[in-house]
């Protein structure tokens, strides 16, 4: 048995991976400061002895007792409302929140794991997007609160690896999705069918030739996973690389739920990236890895979840959107 920290435990990703490593046996701490997450996501594991909970924001000093052997960082707001809303905080997790990781990774002697994204290569000039490509992003721009702090903390990853030999390991994650994601947070799959539910039009920002690849969350995860136990320190593109029109995924939304909405098209937001595609190659290299649940059936799995759904978090995710300060680009940044 590991002993395993996850930040941004109460989060999407945070809470599945959680899931992950209690089922391979393993002692969890989930640590969240709650200020994106939903303890909702986690409630399942509380009663259980090989999990812990820690409300903690990882910006301030980490401690954790005894020994500590793999660290998952996955602790940040990750969705353009949230971000453009908190930006200090997002800058303060990516920077200081990283560098108390990685410090509680030295002390500790543990392998960690920081979640960076493709929102590193900003609005991208090379397509599909390989790990070697360094990027086109606007760092004052609104989105660089968030995309500047993902950079920097794959600087100061790479630094503790060379300088201290920390074992470190970095996931570029690209667009995903799945059950536990908030309707309210601003990414284009669950505000569509947020919008779908609510008998809304769905709106598209631009003419809705930007293109985006979804991933279902269990690959993301069975990636993230590979990964942590390779040898491989340098980042690793996770996503699928099926790539589809916002336009195109609207439709498929309108599909599915059955709806006789239409597609409102308003314009498109600042820096908002026209192509987003990964090169897998070097997963499926060093990790064995590719995507094996297609976007029909992750669709079907994701509106089933959102269908459980109260009509007040249905609603209250519509107040909040059109609540946000960022309104134009609120959910077509298509994270």
């Amino acid at each position: 048995m590991k002993k395993v920290l996850v930040t941004g435990a109460a989060g999407f990703l945070g809470s599945h991976l959680c899931d992950r490593f209690i089922k391979e046996g393993h002692h969890v701490i989930g640590m969240d400061n709650l200020i994106t997450g939903d303890m909702k996501n986690i409630e399942h594991l509380m009663p259980l002895p090989q999990f812990e909970f820690y409300h903690h924001d990882v910006s301030k000093y980490i401690h954790i007792p005894g020994e500590l052997h793999y660290i998952l960082h996955f602790a940040s707001p990750a969705s353009p409302i949230d971000y453009l809303k908190i930006p200090i905080q997002t800058l303060k997790v990516g920077s200081l929140g990283t560098h108390n990781c990685l410090g509680l990774a030295k002390a500790k002697g543990a392998r960690i794991l920081v979640a960076s994204t493709s929102e590193v290569y900003g609005d991208p000039l090379v397509h599909p997007q390989t790990e070697d490509y360094w990027g086109h992003v606007n760092p004052i721009g609104p989105r660089g609160v968030y995309d500047e702090a993902k950079r920097f903390q794959e600087a100061i990853t790479m630094a503790y690896h060379r300088y201290h030999g920390v074992e470190t390991r970095i996931v570029r994650i690209f667009n995903t999705y799945g059950p536990r994601m908030r309707l309210n947070d601003g990414r284009v799959l669950p505000a569509f069918i947020g919008q779908a539910l609510r008998g809304e039009d769905l709106t598209v920002f631009g003419d809705g030739s930007q293109t985006r690849s979804f991933c279902y969350v269990d690959d993301l995860i069975e990636g993230i996973h590979r990964l942590l136990l390779s040898d491989y320190a340098y980042p690793v593109n996770i996503g699928n690389p099926t790539e589809i029109t916002i336009k195109q995924f609207g439709e498929e939304i309108i599909k599915l739920t059955g709806t006789s909405q239409q597609l409102v098209f308003k314009p498109l937001p600042t820096d908002d990236p026209k192509q987003r595609r990964p090169d897998i190659t070097r997963a499926k290299e060093i990790l064995g890895w590719e995507p094996q649940v297609d976007r029909a059936e992750g669709l079907r799995r994701t509106y089933e979840y959102f269908k459980t759904l109260s009509h007040e978090e249905l609603y209250s995710a519509a107040n909040y959107r059109y609540g946000t300060p960022y309104e134009a680009g609120s959910h077509a940044v298509g994270k």
